[in-house]
């Protein structure tokens, strides 16, 4: 495939010192983190991508992006995190068990004492985290796996997930088929671009027979493997088409674990569970919210007022935490929007991104 804009650019970023920087988890990965800096200051903010996407999500070139936001409005160094559900990593693509527990326990620690680690003790540590990274974090937050930072941004799903019923419906039905009938390890949204026929090729097929609202066979798989609508994932007038276009590359490969702990946690009663009763996951507590008064982390519940993925689970989650916390955390919901396009939209920079500054200058 042609593509309009090469994968894993950087180019969306100017004017700021790039590095990268790798890190081991004690489970054995191979993690990385870019560190965008521009001043010379202390403020520093890491940023977590969801399942199946990456950094790109948010140094994307098509418009004034997240990254660059942040270093235009005097963030001194942003960082964004690729942990184990991106697609800059190889690990969606081999069969696993890993869960957010793992990446409670495991990736959030170790990207966070490698920032502390480069950019001094004294570092003062913002977070905003997406979809599944959200959770991830706010369980590795709540649960007591990283301390000592200043103010946290959680969008579309936090400790409390709700999903639609077709979501749930499908949640059941589509592991199965994927990896027991079409025997694939993965499922991915480019299977349309497969150079042969294959049965991911066939499969994409023929979900794009139901998906009539664009031509782009990536889109319609995202909105096979998340959320429930046409499209799913955001509002197609939020975004840029060159965006919408490069789907593929903006989100990989994945497998359905990840889907299966979501669904234990929903018949826990929406509560975030541990996926398995291991010794390994000892560390982590039973329920996060009773965890919650201790916190004393401000975070901004954010989600999309159209989100048809984690619809409205951070109301939720910002409900529950006033009972414990009263005052402590904010919610914002953003009008027009949905999951994914409040940080790929192209008008995020003056629609909602002057929300998130708001909230991490009141904590700064």
């Amino acid at each position: 495939m042609a593509r309009e804009i090469p994968l894993y650019t950087l180019d969306g970023v100017v004017d700021a010192e790039v590095t990268q920087h790798g890190f081991c988890t004690e489970d054995g990965l191979g993690l990385s983190l870019l560190r965008f800096r521009r001043g010379q200051g202390r403020m520093a903010v890491m940023i977590v991508h969801g399942l199946t996407t990456s950094s790109d999500m948010f140094i994307q070139p098509e418009h004034r992006n997240l990254v660059s936001f942040l270093l235009d409005e005097g963030v001194d160094e942003v960082w964004t995190l690729d942990f184990r559900m991106s697609n800059r990593h190889p690990y969606n693509l081999q069969p696993n068990r890993y869960s957010m527990d793992d990446c409670a326990l495991f990736d959030f620690p170790a990207a966070v004492a490698k920032i502390r680690q480069v950019a001094g003790d004294d570092v003062e540590l913002h977070v905003i985290a997406h979809c599944l990274g959200s959770m991830g974090f706010a369980m590795a937050l709540f649960g007591g796996t990283v301390s000592g930072i200043r103010s946290c941004i959680l969008n579309s799903v936090a400790l409390t997930p709700h999903v639609p019923r077709w979501s749930r419906i499908k949640g059941h039905i589509f592991p199965f088929v994927i990896e027991r009938i079409f025997q694939q390890p993965y499922v991915s949204p480019r299977w349309s671009e497969d150079p042969r026929f294959t049965l991911g090729k066939l499969l994409s097929k023929g979900v794009s027979l139901f998906h009539r609202e664009c031509d782009v066979p990536a889109c319609h798989m995202l909105s096979l493997m998340w959320g429930t609508g046409w499209p799913a994932l955001y509002n197609h007038e939020n975004l840029d088409e060159r965006t919408h276009r490069r789907g593929g590359d903006l989100y990989g490969p994945v497998g359905l674990n990840y889907h299966r702990h979501v669904l234990k946690m929903l018949g826990r009663g929406h509560r975030t569970v541990k996926m398995r009763e291991a010794p390994e996951y000892a560390a982590l507590p039973d329920d996060y919210l009773l965890e919650a008064r201790r916190v004393d982390t401000p975070c901004l519940l954010l989600t999309g007022r159209d989100n048809r993925v984690f619809t409205d689970s951070n109301v939720h989650c910002h409900r529950a935490l006033e009972e414990v916390a009263p005052g402590r955390h904010e919610l914002a919901i953003i009008d027009g929007y949905g999951h994914q396009d409040v940080f790929m939209g192209a008008r995020v920079d003056r629609e909602v991104f002057p929300r998130l500054m708001t909230f991490l200058n009141a904590h700064a």
